[in-house]
């Protein structure tokens, strides 16, 4: 087995890097001969650790198969000093592999340490991002980070064969330096999280805005502006909109922009059955009160028909946040709610519906 120890300086300049990559975390990658564990097998394990302003980077490399357990025993040892281990797809791929591997020599298979999955977290924003894929590379380049490697590692793995058969420095250069870059690259990733971070929650609503436009056909429309301040920079300025619904940010700060209805909305009692509907009037009122109606003018009410109206401006909500909730007919799916003084004087309750909001468009992305 070759160890390839190499250290370079490495400057966080993000504070969400500074929160997750500790001295007590460590990022590793591995490479595989494919990607079934039954048939092949690693060759090669990297691990990155942080020692103040640098990066410690070791890997461990089995010149030939037999050393892959040498080289699965060595990561285990130089994990074990760590409390979290952070990947580019491990859950997904690396973490069951070294545990199928791990079982086949008999080894612990544990790897009980906390996880962090930058592909994972990041599954849900291809297109909010406009990405054309979620590949680590592709996330590089969204970030602008440079690398030497113009390799994957399935492009890699006749490489390695052709090694094992005869060792050459070259072929090692690059099996090294792919994933070399792929340690490093992560790290430099860290600030792309902000993203989910956002969608999660994390921020506070500095304002909000009631905004006047002109629309298409030249109407005049109303749509809130939530203004909302964030707890770690976005590294890059993104937009993104469904429907009503339009979001911009950039590095602490976002604004989230829903139209709001202006108009008559119904909203619909519960229980129909204790009901009549006036046809006239086109509202129901409760059974105790139509005793005083003429027969002729009013009907039994059906779930459809059970309403009373109401005029004023509404928000759009794609589950029950706020009550009481109105709808254009009895089976929209969307619900509004009055844009009341209990909504506008509630910073809480401002926030709640701007994470609802975000959910909404994480979900339709």
């Amino acid at each position: 087995m070759k160890i390839w120890q190499n250290e370079t300086v490495f400057t966080a300049n993000n504070s969400l890097t500074e929160e997750i990559f500790t001295e007590s975390a460590l990022f590793f990658d591995i490479e595989t001969t494919g990607f079934s564990p039954a048939y092949t097998h690693v060759y090669l394990i990297g691990c990155a650790a942080r020692r103040g302003d640098f990066i410690c980077v070791t890997q461990f490399f089995a010149e030939r198969p037999e050393e892959e357990k040498t080289v699965l025993t060595a990561f285990l040892k130089l994990s074990a000093q760590y409390d979290s281990l952070i990947s580019f797809n491990g859950l997904g791929f690396d973490i069951p592999y070294l545990r199928k591997r791990l079982e086949h020599y008999g080894l612990n298979t544990a790897l009980d340490f906390r996880q962090l999955d930058i592909f994972q977290k990041m599954s849900k924003f291809k297109s909010i991002l406009r990405l054309d894929n979620l590949k680590q590379k592709s996330l590089e380049i969204f970030l602008g980070i440079a690398r030497e490697d113009r390799y994957s590692g399935g492009e890699l793995i006749n490489v390695y064969q052709e090694y094992a058969k005869q060792p050459d420095e070259e072929a090692a250069s690059l099996l090294q330096l792919h994933n070399y870059e792929d340690l490093l690259g992560m790290p430099k990733l860290l600030p792309i999280l902000a993203y989910p971070r956002l969608f999660e929650g994390d921020f506070e609503v500095l304002s909000y805005e009631k905004n006047a436009y002109k629309s298409y056909d030249d109407g005049s429309e109303l749509e809130l502006i939530l203004t909302l301040a964030l707890s770690v920079p976005l590294p890059r300025r993104f937009s993104f909109g469904k429907q009503d619904i339009y979001l911009t940010g950039y590095d602490r700060q976002a604004k989230l922009k829903v139209s709001i209805y202006q108009g008559e909305l119904k909203y619909f009692y519960p229980n129909y059955r204790d009901y009549y509907f006036l046809p006239e009037e086109d509202r129901a009122i409760h059974k105790s009160v139509a005793f005083y109606v003429d027969k002729n003018f009013r009907t039994k009410a059906k779930a459809a028909t059970c309403y009373s109206k109401k005029t004023g401006c509404f928000l759009p909500q794609y589950e029950e946040i706020v009550t009481p909730y109105f709808k254009l007919e009895y089976h929209d799916k969307v619900t509004w709610f009055e844009m009341t003084e209990e909504f506008t004087d509630s910073v809480e309750l401002q926030k709640k519906y701007a994470i609802h909001l975000l959910e909404y468009l994480k979900k339709q992305s």
